[in-house]
């Protein structure tokens, strides 16, 4: 049975909606599957003074929060976050800064991995902060694996063939065919999971 993390950050929802997603179509096939969050970073301040990111941290505080020992546990990793300035929003960076101790004992070595992540607006980075991830995991020597153009469903939900993609309306609305690119996504994921385990 392929073990699978899915591990993201979402300020608002969107990215959570995604990681939904993906644990959905996980959990219709034989997989173990861990949702997992990581920790929050801004001040309680600051998430206080947006009732969208205070409401989505209220409605999510039962969501467990990963850890290294998570990712050593997997066969497969879906990470998932928001664009910030073309990187991963920096909560889902700082985690992945704390994974140097499994990286070097090659903890994360031959894992299947992959990732999603949104914006505001189609060219806001949001390749670049798939491409700036699958870095990290290349230098871990884990096994990145895109979903391509292996489905019709990426072309209509953007075609962006390095990981699913939401753009994000000012209401916080997207498009809800990325929710079904994650879902091929995932699906490709844990078929590559599976041969390599």
């Amino acid at each position: 049975m392929v073990k699978l993390a899915i591990v993201y950050y979402s300020a608002t929802g969107t990215n959570y909606k995604m990681a939904k997603a993906a644990e959905e179509a996980a959990t219709n096939q034989d997989v173990e599957v861990r949702l997992l969050r990581v920790a929050e970073l801004a001040p309680e301040k600051v998430i206080a003074s947006n009732t969208a990111w205070n409401d989505h941290v209220e409605a999510t505080k039962d969501v467990k929060v990963a850890t290294t020992d998570d990712l050593e546990w997997a066969d497969a990793i879906l990470f998932g976050a928001p664009t910030r300035y073309g990187n991963a929003a920096s909560p889902l960076r700082q985690f992945i800064d704390t994974t140097g101790k499994s990286w070097a004992e090659g903890k994360l070595a031959n894992k299947a991995v992959s990732a999603f992540t949104s914006a505001q607006n189609a060219h806001g980075g949001q390749e670049a902060t798939i491409l700036s991830l699958y870095t990290t995991f290349y230098h871990w020597g884990a096994i990145v694996v895109a979903p391509g153009y292996t489905d019709p469903i990426l072309f209509k939900a953007g075609g962006n063939p390095y990981g699913a993609s939401a753009t994000v309306g000012e209401n916080g609305d997207f498009d809800p065919i990325v929710l079904d690119a994650v879902k091929v996504q995932t699906k490709r994921l844990l078929d590559i999971a599976a041969r390599l385990t």
